[in-house]
């Protein structure tokens, strides 16, 4: 028998961090292995019990959501932990900058329960919970919030196709959608896609998104 996927609950809400335990705690192949109501702890708990996901709460007291998510899965962070963020608004400010701080996707707070499982073993297994129209839709409501920052000189430089790969997935195509408009295999893709997270050192195609629009690569 698989290991579990062990969680951590993060909601200022008793009501909702019941809810979300009850649900997770009732699957075979997950546990809930901490619940908080604060950021401060969140972050407290998560370096200390290693969580495979952090159901984390956008508003929060003492610390929230979206600093504890930075402090947890941010840039620079040694041993970062994956996040997954849950939020009253759809696509609101909040969860736009939460996915900028690091965290691996959101989900609503009232969305059905096998959207939160779901949600839990995509990002659990190294995946972004962010579907390409969500992108697109992300993307386009957010874009002209993300001032393009100058190349770094110690930027890695990517070959003419993995820039063209970048674009694609930056502007929400998925694999198969650049595939086809690169005439290429979606395998091909894949190994692509894979290269550029490796050369930029970014963890998923959230990330991509962002990096592409702060380098000014899509407008």
């Amino acid at each position: 028998m698989s290991t579990p996927i062990r969680v951590l609950v993060c909601d200022d809400q008793s009501l909702i961090r019941t809810g979300f335990a009850t649900i997770i705690d009732a699957q075979p192949d997950m546990e809930v292995v901490g619940e908080c109501g604060d950021g401060r702890t969140a972050v407290e708990l998560a370096q200390r019990l290693r969580p495979d996901v952090v159901v984390m709460d956008v508003r929060m007291p003492v610390l929230d959501g979206i600093g504890a998510t930075r402090l947890l899965a941010g840039a620079g962070v040694a041993q970062p932990v994956k996040v997954l963020v849950v939020t009253t608004f759809n696509l609101d400010e909040y969860v736009y900058e939460a996915l900028r701080a690091g965290a691996s996707g959101f989900l609503l707070k009232d969305a059905p329960t096998d959207q939160l499982l779901h949600g839990l073993r995509t990002v659990a297994s190294g995946s972004a919970l962010l579907a390409p129209e969500v992108t697109r839709q992300l993307v386009g409501t957010y874009a002209a919030r993300i001032r393009p920052a100058e190349a770094a000189a110690g930027d890695p430089v990517l070959t003419a196709r993995e820039l063209e790969v970048l674009r694609l997935v930056a502007e929400g195509l998925s694999n198969k959608e650049i595939a086809a408009a690169l005439v290429i295999s979606p395998e091909t893709v894949k190994t692509y896609v894979s290269r550029i997270l490796t050369k930029l050192d970014l963890r998923d195609r959230v990330q991509a998104v962002v990096y592409a629009y702060r380098r000014g690569l899509v407008t």
